[in-house]
């Protein structure tokens, strides 16, 4: 297949933007989906690439653009189809930068995904194969019945992978995702922590090859084998193939059983639980008659939400827990909502080991924050405020603000700030409007120079002298503004109960 071959393709509705037809007749090898702003070492020669152009922003665009672009070129890419969903078009300076360096350039409108993009040329070159002999194919033709019958009879990952690699002398082979969790070893393979992992994937040693597949940034899966030159590049490539259409199954088998999570969120998020429902619910998501379970929740920073990617995120997350029985879905605050259930030896380890797997999800996109608030172990008919539970740690882990990531239970919530984050922000905004109202209305100057003194004295703990050291005024100066404030808000700030409703109220923000 050519790249000229795609824009022929009606149902793509795909634009060429640049390239000239020497460029537009280069064959494809492969497809590789990526927003990495140096994707060099996860590409190899011969492929399209796809991206959503998350790497790019009007911040430093040129360079950015440079360093994306040359990457393709020195990394053997025979085009880049850019979605225009993200920013609307394509921009300019990439246009420019593919014409520098001779990368056909390819608009994907919002409307066509890249999964029907990645499948229109591997029915392609699949159709291409099997039109000619078989020896034309790297594996054997006995293997490679093998492998398709086992496709076809559900074989798991690790039995593909041992059934592929087994006539090659059972070479020591990992399937990994970007954060560093085995999805499948082979029989000799050592076992491989995630932080060792997510190293070897970046590292320069071995062979890792990218499974062609819809994943996210954090669940790309990866064939990685620790030593160079043991299988030919091309017999790898058929195993990564037959690989990546167990994953696109498995993909769409997950998606079918999406409207069961969001159905279980809603059987708990109702304000007066159904036991029958909620029962009902949890054996349709394969997680009923369990004794415990933990509700997860997960917001991405700076986005302050999750969407499709925050749920991979948490689900990816979720899946470095040994054992793991879970479902996870969009909440109906944008937060990525999970319900796992475990035994209750287990459930004091979560958050330890959530705090783990959080730093290595935070890996696989740099500049990211993640923030999970956890709620306390509760049985079936707890559902519902654990859920309320996990809303609120996740809240509070936010008020840590970036770039800090942070895994909290309910049980961290051991501040002040933190308790109030959880407190709904309507509910916050009146507490706050009926305590310091009547300094805003004193005035836009003079209510500004009000409350500022009010949460300087409050931070040196109500000492006259340190604050107007820290104002610069006189200490005269902030005994008349303190009067006022007290008499503006009737608080006595002598008083501990009437500084906590005022410290209270200037949190409350």
């Amino acid at each position: 297949m050519h790249v000229d071959h795609l824009l022929r393709l009606d149902r793509l509705d795909l634009f060429l933007v640049w390239g000239d037809e020497a460029l537009l007749g280069q064959e494809i090898a492969g497809v590789t989906a990526t927003d990495l702003e140096d994707p060099a070492r996860f590409l190899q020669p011969g492929e399209v690439v796809l991206s959503g152009l998350v790497w790019w922003n009007r911040d430093g665009a040129a360079a950015k653009t440079e360093r994306f672009v040359s990457a393709l070129r020195q990394a053997g890419a025979v085009a880049l189809l850019a979605g225009e969903e993200t920013h609307g078009h394509v921009p300019g300076e990439l246009a420019d930068a593919c014409r520098r360096h001779r990368v056909p350039l390819i608009a994907v409108p919002p409307h066509t995904s890249f999964r029907a993009i990645t499948e229109a040329v591997y029915l392609r070159q699949w159709a291409e194969l099997n039109r000619h002999p078989a020896s034309h194919h790297a594996l054997p033709e006995n293997v490679r019945l093998d492998l398709d019958r086992a496709l076809e009879h559900r074989a798991t990952a690790g039995e593909l992978l041992d059934r592929a690699f087994a006539h090659l002398g059972a070479p020591a082979c990992h399937l990994l995702t970007a954060s560093g969790r085995t999805v499948a070893r082979t029989g000799d393979a050592p076992r491989l922590p995630a932080r060792e992992a997510r190293e070897a994937l970046g590292g320069a040693r071995g062979t890792t090859l990218r499974i062609d597949a819809e994943g996210t940034d954090f669940d790309t899966w990866y064939l990685h084998l620790p030593e160079e030159g043991q299988v030919p590049p091309r017999v790898l490539q058929e195993i990564a193939e037959l690989l990546g259409r167990h994953r696109r199954r498995q993909d769409g088998e997950r998606a079918g059983r999406g409207p069961a999570t969001g159905r279980l969120l809603e059987a708990i998020g109702t304000p007066r639980a159904d036991p029958g429902r909620l029962q009902r619910a949890l054996a349709s998501c394969g997680l009923a008659d369990r004794p415990s379970y933990t509700v997860v929740a997960a917001a991405l920073e700076p986005d302050g939400n999750a969407g499709a990617d925050g749920v991979a995120a948490l689900a990816e997350a979720l899946g470095h827990l040994p054992s793991a029985a879970f479902a996870v879905a969009l909440g109906d605050d944008d937060a990525a909502t999970a319900v796992l259930a475990h035994g209750d030896d287990t459930a004091h380890a979560t958050a330890e080991r959530l705090r783990e797997a959080a730093g290595l999800i935070r890996s696989c996109r740099p500049g990211s924050t993640w923030h999970i608030g956890l709620s306390e172990p509760a049985d079936a008919n707890g559902l519902n405020t654990a859920l309320a539970q996990a809303r609120y740690a996740l809240a509070g882990a936010r008020t840590t603000g970036a770039p800090a990531s942070r895994v909290a239970r309910l049980r961290d919530l051991d501040g002040l700030a933190m308790l109030l984050a959880g407190v709904p922000a309507s509910v916050r905004d009146v507490y706050r409007e009926t305590v310091l109202g009547p300094l805003t209305r004193a005035g836009r100057g003079s209510g500004t120079m009000l409350r500022e003194t009010l949460e300087v004295f409050l931070a040196h703990d109500c000492s006259w002298t340190r604050t107007a050291e820290a104002l610069h005024v006189h200490v005269n100066t902030v005994h008349y503004r303190v009067e006022r404030i007290e008499t503006l808000t009737g608080r006595d700030l002598s008083r501990l109960d009437d500084r906590l409703d005022l410290r209270a109220a200037l949190l409350s923000r």
